[in-house]
């Protein structure tokens, strides 16, 4: 801000003569020096808006469109090469049976034939329990790779490893050249780094949940599900493990619900509004079968053969009945 030649002028004599006491002139002085100009003022107002509107005083040109602002949200999903349906077995508490309930799945898939074509489902399992798997188990694998060998690994790890076995194993050279119909996925329990990976990652068709009939297990049902469905995970339905107990050795067999009634199983799945797959029995054969590495649906031959069936070829018939309704669900024929 600059001096008026008067303001200029009396500031000159104030200097000449400081102990003035010529209170009109201080008068004065101190008016004009405290009085800003008015072009002044108006040219600092608009320099500092323009400074601040546009820091770097870049051009200006209003015909451009405004920049596209960047995708919010997790990752796209995306399938699975040479897959063409994707399940997920599923379970909120471990020691379920969830590792067999999936193994017998996949080979009940692999029994079903396609009406028209009678050609059997090409089906594969993956085992993501990365730190506890019990595939290799069920399926007599044991002596291969490392059995002994234990993943200590943190979440960011976890979830590479997920990425890479979902996305890089060709699952074409297991299948003849021709791909698979159908992958079942063996989730580990509990809602965390692996089923979140899964959901953010794949286009999952169905999900089964198994479960037993305990008030502890049902609790932790409630739980997996609702993860599910805030990745948007569609859930086939549920299965109830252990529902209860034939002998074998009777003529005519009544169960017996060691664990409880599924009524409340059958309670919350009416709640949460999803439908009841099966209600597997709790067989001797059954466990025995897996920790030999032959599962129960093989050994049963896939269906009942007898009109008084019992035992495992009960286990087996529901189960039976469970893959159909899932190749039904996910639209495995069409």
């Amino acid at each position: 801000m600059s001096l008026t030649p008067r303001v200029f002028s009396l500031r000159t004599r104030l200097l000449k003569s400081p102990f003035s006491t010529n209170a009109l002139t201080r008068a004065s002085l101190t008016q004009q020096w405290r009085e800003p100009q008015p072009t002044t003022s108006r040219h600092f107002t608009r320099t500092s808006y323009r400074e601040h509107q546009n820091p770097l005083g870049l051009p200006r040109n209003n015909a451009l469109p405004p920049p596209t602002m960047p995708r919010r949200g997790g990752p796209v999903k995306r399938n699975i090469l040479n897959v063409k349906k994707v399940v997920a077995v599923a379970s909120g508490k471990g020691g379920v049976g969830k590792s067999t309930v999936a193994v017998n799945l996949a080979f009940a898939l692999g029994l079903l034939q396609n009406p028209s074509t009678h050609r059997r489902l090409r089906v594969g399992v993956l085992d993501l329990d990365i730190f506890g798997p019990s595939i290799p188990t069920l399926m007599g694998l044991t002596k291969a790779g490392e059995p002994d060998l234990t993943p200590v690994w943190r979440g960011l790890m976890v979830q590479k490893a997920v990425q890479q076995l979902l996305f890089d194993v060709d699952w074409a050279a297991s299948s003849e050249g021709g791909g698979l119909d159908v992958v079942v996925i063996d989730m580990p329990p509990g809602t965390g780094d692996v089923p979140l990976t899964l959901g953010q990652l794949v286009e999952v068709d169905g999900c089964v949940i198994v479960s037993t009939p305990q008030d502890v297990a049902l609790a932790d049902v409630r739980k997996g599900i609702a993860m599910l469905r805030k990745v948007n995970v569609p859930i086939s339905g549920l299965v109830l493990n252990q529902s209860h107990y034939l002998c074998p050795t009777c003529v005519n067999p009544e169960p017996k619900y060691l664990f409880g009634t599924p009524d409340r199983f059958r309670t919350v799945a009416s709640n949460l509004s999803i439908p009841i797959l099966g209600e597997l029995p709790l067989v001797e054969g059954v466990s025995g079968g897996g920790d030999q590495g032959w599962p129960v649906v093989l050994k049963s031959g896939g269906g009942a053969k007898e009109a008084g069936e019992k035992g495992e070829q009960a286990w087996t018939r529901t189960m039976m009945g469970v893959a159909e309704k899932v190749a039904k669900e996910i639209g495995v024929w069409s």
